[in-house]
């Protein structure tokens, strides 16, 4: 890699975000512009404008307000969410937009019409180390760890859209659990990077919180079905890992989308799992969504999510699926939640292929 030496103290100085928590940036020392970014490769950028996302998620939870002029370290990311925005990785380092608050550069394709226009932001240069090398996030990724011999009970939250209560129905599960004493782990393995979500996880009393930037990725958006499974089944295995009781795992985005389609299809993650509780906004998404979930075999525990808000609406859903609606109360019950995850079967440990 060509370029220039980065000033002492000008990393430190500049604005870090969310999505570079698991950097050693004590390895940047150069800047390039000579090459076409990649996803994950992180950048040193000027703020030119501030949009949608005025403030920077920072690697410790801060969100820091952003001005003109601002420099920032963020990574490369794609982003598919139909409430905000569709971007995709550039082809080169011209000016491009903060596709998210906690740290992803991408040029926007789309956004939602109740949305102000992006961040606007001026790419300086890739971070490089002495022998040349880009930094990606993925050179910072957890190390693979072996295939847990216990098998904890492990849940998954899907839904039907951003939005649809996801997070917050796997945190009160998380704390229903937690209250019950039983040792539980969460993560979210699709989405874009953020704190927020994790920090929800924390909160409600999950001993270990991981998601896909741990693994390396700014985003999971436009990942190939291959990295979409082994990102998902390792953080499985990380979070399976020790003393577990019950391992949460969140799934962003609704079932529609690619990835998340994937992945709810996979027969490698269907063998990990004990059981899905699906969030939806309105009985006819609840419906539809678990019935998708259904035909694809996996097994639907309850639906949760906004819908629950709604005695009425959740009455529509339990009359047209034949499942409980479990909100917030419910969920956070550690007898309901201890009967509702630690009764069902545990499935034999499957061979990886």
């Amino acid at each position: 890699m060509t370029g220039t030496d980065l000033k002492p103290g000008r990393v430190a100085a500049a604005k870090r975000a969310f999505t570079t928590r698991r950097v050693d940036f004590s390895l940047a020392c150069r800047l390039t512009t000579k090459c076409a970014p990649l996803a994950g490769d992180l950048v040193l950028a000027r703020v030119e404008s501030v949009g949608l996302h005025a403030r920077l998620e920072s690697r410790d939870g801060r969100r820091c307000k952003l001005y003109p002029g601002d420099e920032i370290i963020v990574a490369f990311g794609a982003r598919y969410a139909p409430d905000q925005f569709e971007a995709v990785v550039p082809d080169d380092l011209g000016p491009c937009d903060l596709a998210a608050g906690g740290g992803v550069a991408a040029r926007v394709l789309s956004r939602h019409s109740k949305n102000m226009k992006p961040t606007r932001i001026i790419p300086i240069g890739l971070l490089g180390d002495a022998e040349g090398r880009i930094l990606n996030l993925r050179r910072f990724a957890l190390n693979d760890v072996q295939r847990p011999t216990g098998n904890p009970v492990v849940i998954v939250v899907a839904g039907t859209s951003m939005n649809a209560g996801k997070t917050t129905t796997a945190s009160s599960l998380v704390h229903g659990l937690s209250r019950a004493g039983l040792k539980v782990s969460a993560g979210k393995v699709t989405g874009t990077g953020s704190g927020g979500d994790l920090w929800s996880l924390v909160d409600a009393g999950a001993r270990t919180v991981l998601d896909f930037t741990d693994m390396g990725h700014a985003s999971t958006a436009g990942l190939t079905p291959l990295e979409i499974e082994y990102v998902a089944l390792s953080l499985v295995d990380q979070l399976s890992s020790g003393d577990v009781d019950v391992v949460i795992i969140e799934i962003a985005d609704g079932v529609l989308q690619k990835e998340t389609a994937h992945l709810l299809a996979s027969s490698r993650f269907q063998s990990r799992l004990n059981g899905v509780i699906f969030a939806a906004g309105d009985a006819m998404g609840a419906a539809a969504g678990v019935n998708w979930l259904r035909d694809r075999g996996l097994p639907v525990l309850a639906v949760s999510g906004v819908v629950s808000a709604s005695p009425l609406g959740g009455r529509e859903v339990e009359d047209a699926v034949g499942l409980p609606v479990l909100g917030i109360s419910s969920l956070s019950d550690p007898v309901l939640a201890t009967k509702l995850c630690m009764t069902l079967p545990v499935f034999a440990t499957a061979p990886l292929i």
